[in-house]
C-alpha cells in the first residue's frame, strides 16, 4: 500500500500540546511506516519549509530517517486540485490542501494520511473529492489519520 503523508503528519511528532497524537504519530513513524511505500511532495517540502527553527531543522531530520519518494506537482494535479475548490469541497485558500490530495490521487496512490481535520480528514471531503475523482476517471483515495493505520 501507498501512502502520502501530509504536512501534519511530521508536525505532531513535535506538537508537546496535544500529546494524544503525538503518541500515535510516533507510534506510527516508529512501528508502521515501514510496512508502507512512503510518499511526499514537494508541497510538503514547502509548507514545512516555512517552519522557524529549531523545530524546521528537527522536521527536515525526521523525512530523512525515513524512505520518502517526492512526488513533483503537475498540472495536471493542479487542474485536479481547482476541481475540488470549485466544487467548494476545499476552500480557495486552502488550495495546498486540496493539492495533497490531487498529487496523491494522479499518482495512484492508495491513501493520503493527515492530521488535518478541519479540510482534508473529514467525511464531506472524502465523499466528495472521490466523487470528483471517478467522475475524471482516477481511482478513490483513502484519506486517513496515522491512528487509523
Amino acid at each position: 500500500m501507498k501512502l502520502y503523508l501530509e504536512s501534519s503528519v511530521f508536525n505532531f511528532v513535535f506538537a508537546d500540546d496535544a500529546p494524544e497524537r503525538q503518541k500515535i504519530t510516533k507510534t506510527f513513524f516508529d512501528n508502521k511506516l515501514m510496512n508502507f511505500e512512503a510518499f511526499v511532495s514537494d508541497i510538503v517540502f514547502n509548507e514545512l519549509g516555512k517552519t522557524k527553527e529549531p523545530k524546521k531543522s528537527a522536521l527536515f531530520g525526521l523525512m530523512k530517517r525515513y524512505p520518502l519518494t517526492n512526488l513533483k506537482n503537475s498540472e495536471e494535479a493542479i487542474k485536479l486540485a481547482r476541481s475540488y475548490v470549485d466544487a467548494g469541497i476545499i476552500p480557495e485558500k486552502f488550495l495546498n490542501d486540496a493539492l495533497h490530495i490531487a498529487i496523491a490521487t494522479v499518482n495512484e496512490i492508495d491513501s493520503v494520511v493527515s492530521w488535518n481535520l478541519e479540510h482534508i480528514v473529514k467525511i464531506k471531503t472524502i465523499v466528495e473529492v472521490n466523487k470528483i475523482n471517478i467522475k475524471k476517471g482516477y481511482k478513490q483515495v483513502f484519506i486517513i489519520t496515522p491512528e487509523e493505520i
